[in-house]
Formats: C-alpha cells, sequence, structure tokens
C-alpha cells in the first residue's frame, strides 16, 4: 500500500480527509494493531546490535553493553533498531509523518525555548524520519509498560497502563485536529500548563520544585564541575570512560575548528552573528545515552572576550533505524535530517541547531549542551507517577504529531471509540514481554562471552 502524507492536506477539506482515514479501517481494523507474536525467523537481539556497533568507537562497546544490562528499560532504550526490525512487519495505516522514531518515555522531558519558557516536550531525534504514525505510539506504550512491570505482574493492570496511553493521545490528537495549521504550530506544553494539571496542593508542589530545578539546570551552574585551568586556559576535566580528551587533542581541536565552519554556514544570519562573538577554546569526547554510546559525540567549550560561556554538543547522525523500512531520506545529510525532524515537530528547539560533515565524510548534527534540559529517572517513580507522566508524554506526542502530519486522517481512523486504545493495551502487554526475553538474550550474550560488557559503569 502506498503511503498516504500531507501532500493533499491543502487541497482536501477536513472532512474527506477524516472520511479517507476512516476508510482505511477497512482494510487496516483497528484491532488489528493487537498483533505481537514472535516469528520464527526473527532476527537475534544481539545480531542486531552487532550489526549496529559498525563503525562505532570499538572501545566504547562493552560500556553501551553495560549501560543496556542495567534493566530490561535501558535496553529497550538501546534497541530501538530492534523495534523498528518488529514493528516493520505487522499491520499499518502507512499514514506518514514526521516521527521520533525512538518514541520511549524517557527521549522525554524539559527544556527551554530561546525566549526561556520551559517546555515539556520530545527531546531525541535521532532516528526521526517520516514513517507511520503508529510506530511511535507502540514504542511508547511498550516502553510505559516494561517501566511498570518492575512494579506490578498484573496483566490487567498493564494493559490498562497501555490503553491509557493509547487513549492521551487519541483524545489530545482530536482536541487539535480541528485547529488550522499555523495555530498548531504555536501549541506547546509550557510550565503553567504541567501545574494546572496537578491532581492537589501537594501534588502541585512537587511540580513547582521539579521546575524550579529545571530552571537551575543551566551551563552557568554546570561549567564549574566541568572544568579546570590548565596553564591559564579553561578546559574540560577528564574523567574518563564518561568525558575525555582524545590522543593527539591538539589535532582534534583543529579538526573541530573546521567542523565549526561548516557548521556556522547552516545557521541563519543572526545566529552567526551570535556564534561569531565566542571562540573554541576546548574540545573532548563526551559519552551519552544507551543507544548513542560509541558514536563519535564531543563537547566544545566556546568563550567570548570576558569567558561568558557557551558549550556545544556535537554529534554524530547516522542512518535512522527506520530508514531500511521506509526508504532513504529526503535528506542526505544526516545531521539535517535530525536537525528537520527536531524543528517540525518540537514546539519549539534550540537557537544553535545546525549540521557538518567532517573530513571523513561522517555526519554531525550540533545543539547546545544544556539549556534547563531536565528529565526524569522513570525507573524511580511509583505505578501512579509512571501513569501520569506517560500521559504527559503521549500527550506530547499527539502534539508532535499534529504538528508534523495530518491529524485529520489520523482523527478519522482512529474514531471517538477504544478499538485502538484496547489493542494498544494488548500489543504494550506483549512487547513488554518480548523486551524482557531480548534482555535476557543479552544477559547471557555477556555471561558466555558473546559480547564483551565493560566492568565499571559510567
Amino acid at each position: 500500500m502506498n503511503s498516504i502524507t500531507n501532500q493533499h492536506s491543502a487541497t482536501m477539506t477536513r472532512a474527506d480527509r477524516q472520511a479517507a482515514g476512516k476508510a482505511l479501517r477497512e482494510s487496516v481494523p483497528r484491532s488489528s494493531h493487537a498483533a505481537w507474536t514472535s516469528p520464527a525467523d526473527r532476527a537475534d537481539i544481539v545480531v542486531l546490535l552487532e550489526e549496529s556497533n559498525q563503525d562505532r568507537l570499538p572501545e566504547l562497546t562493552p560500556l553501551r553493553y553495560a549501560r543496556m544490562l542495567q534493566s530490561p528499560l535501558a535496553c529497550f532504550r538501546g534497541a530501538a533498531i530492534v523495534m523498528a526490525t518488529d514493528v516493520a512487519r505487522l499491520p499499518t495505516t502507512n499514514i506518514r509523518l514526521q516521527s521520533c522514531g525512538d518514541c520511549h518515555l524517557q527521549n522525554f522531558g524539559w527544556f527551554a525555548t530561546p525566549e526561556r519558557n520551559l517546555i515539556f516536550d520530545i527531546t531525541d531525534f535521532d532516528e526521526s524520519r517520516s514513517a507511520p504514525w503508529e510506530w511511535d505510539v507502540k514504542r511508547l506504550a511498550a516502553s510505559v509498560v516494561l517501566a511498570a512491570q518492575r512494579l506490578t505482574t498484573s496483566r490487567s493492570q498493564l494493559t490498562v497502563l497501555g490503553q491509557t496511553i493509547a487513549r492521551e493521545y487519541r483524545e489530545h490528537l482530536t482536541e487539535y485536529e480541528p485547529l488550522g495549521p499555523l495555530e498548531m504550530w504555536y501549541v506547546r506544553l509550557d510550565s503553567q500548563m504541567f501545574l494546572d494539571r496537578a491532581s492537589d496542593a501537594a501534588a502541585k508542589k512537587r511540580s513547582q520544585r521539579f521546575i524550579d530545578d529545571a530552571r537551575q539546570r543551566t551551563i552557568d551552574r554546570l561549567l564549574p564541575k566541568m572544568t579546570e585551568r590548565v596553564n591559564g586556559h579553561l578546559r574540560f576535566k577528564d574523567r574518563p570512560p564518561l568525558i575525555f580528551h582524545p590522543t593527539g587533542s591538539d589535532s582534534y581541536l583543529s579538526d573541530i575548528h573546521s567542523l565549526l565552519q561548516k557548521y556556522r554556514e547552516t545557521l541563519s544570519d543572526d545566529r552567526r552573528i551570535l556564534l561569531d562573538r565566542y571562540r573554541l577554546a576546548d574540545v573532548a569526547y563526551k559519552v551519552v545515552g544507551v543507544g548513542s554510546v560509541g558514536l563519535r559525540c564531543s563537547i566544545a567549550l566556546m568563550l567570548d572576550a570576558d569567558e561568558f560561556p557557551l558549550v556545544l554538543q556535537i554529534k554524530e547522525a547516522r542512518a535512522s533505524v527506520l530508514e531500511e523500512f521506509v526508504g532513504h531520506s529526503e535528506r542526505s545529510h544526516h545531521g539535517h535530517r535530525v536537525v528537520h525532524g527536531q524543528r517540525v515537530m518540537q514546539a519549539a528547539s534550540d537557537l544553535f541547531l545546525g549540521w557538518a560533515n567532517d573530513s571523513q565524510g561522517r555526519s554531525y548534527y550540533f545543539r547546545q549542551l544544556r539549556d534547563m534540559k531536565m528529565s526524569v529517572d522513570v525507573e524511580l517513580m511509583s505505578l501512579a507517577e509512571l501513569e501520569e507522566y506517560g500521559k504527559l508524554c503521549a500527550w506530547a506526542l499527539a502534539r508532535a504529531h499534529a504538528k508534523s502530519g495530518d491529524a485529520s486522517l489520523i482523527v478519522g481512523y482512529l474514531g471517538n471509540g477504544s478499538q485502538f486504545d484496547e489493542a494498544l493495551g494488548e500489543f504494550g502487554f506483549a512487547y513488554a514481554n518480548q523486551a524482557k526475553l531480548d534482555f535476557e538474550t543479552l544477559r547471557q550474550a555477556a555471561k558466555s562471552g558473546r559480547i564483551t560488557v565493560a566492568k565499571v559503569l559510567a
């Protein structure tokens, strides 16, 4: 079936697009999204991970595995390629939009807009790609159920939790669907909205404390912990394997200088003026995330004449895990693909988003290291807290999809009933169990020596 995209949105009415979405139920029933049974020829998680390790920094691969082996949810986070391979075989509406591509609970969080407003949104776009909308919803639902399995083994509770995520997504998408494109572009989930959702005074107080903490997470406060003076010059402290200066760091500094010049050309004129007020003072490797461990990720210390700081994160971008299943991106530069996805899906994006290629042809994207960025550790949440947080993520995903795609098509398909919600509850439960089996396979691979795992977790 050919994909359905936004190409007719400007010529078809909302009613027409809703009708087109509704018609898809005949060929792809909403109940079909409940399906998950592991195929006999399903790829081994270790095989897929080893393939994805190609051209990563080999000395960091054991650290990637160590982080993934902390819990089934950590394994799930680091194995986007596995679920992408699985959902590509399932029934699909093929209504495509700009998707996150790796839509799990811990790829959402708080950050500051350029106007210094604190908002909640999707925060990771390394796998962002035009793809069927339901792939994001399925990954989010499975991650919530998987996170909850440490708290309850009740199938009914876990299934209802998956249904709740789907319902929250459906209801908010329905809420956004009547908005005009420009009005939708302005929608954001800000801190006041977060406070308004608090169920009681105690919850509101906790929310306010969280927001206050986020506002303190700025580079000015972080930098004294990250830097030291060496021969009078400010530089990053080495904390291997998390942060370290590579061998031949002077040459690396020169390479980053060249990369910065290429990156500069991707910025708008006003942001070039801002960037030009800083000079490059130091650069170091910085290990980030779970799935990104082993990619070439650096932090660049930029200082003005009075040593006011700007710290840029420079992160290697490779082909999205979805590309094998949805085709090549229109943007051949993967850094550009990531930046495009972020700008299209987020309500507001970093001032310093840009991209460049190094001399070996590797793609990178740039952003600020910290700008009131705040996430939560979902593995410390109670079941009630996890449900509330999952609903907030589903809301944010609905907003992003309504901005980046054709909400009328999806709303027409979903309708007002609970058929899709119930299907996602079943799918979330089944796929969370699959993820636990994958985690056990990885654990056995570590025990048998099939993979090498770092002894010290960073």
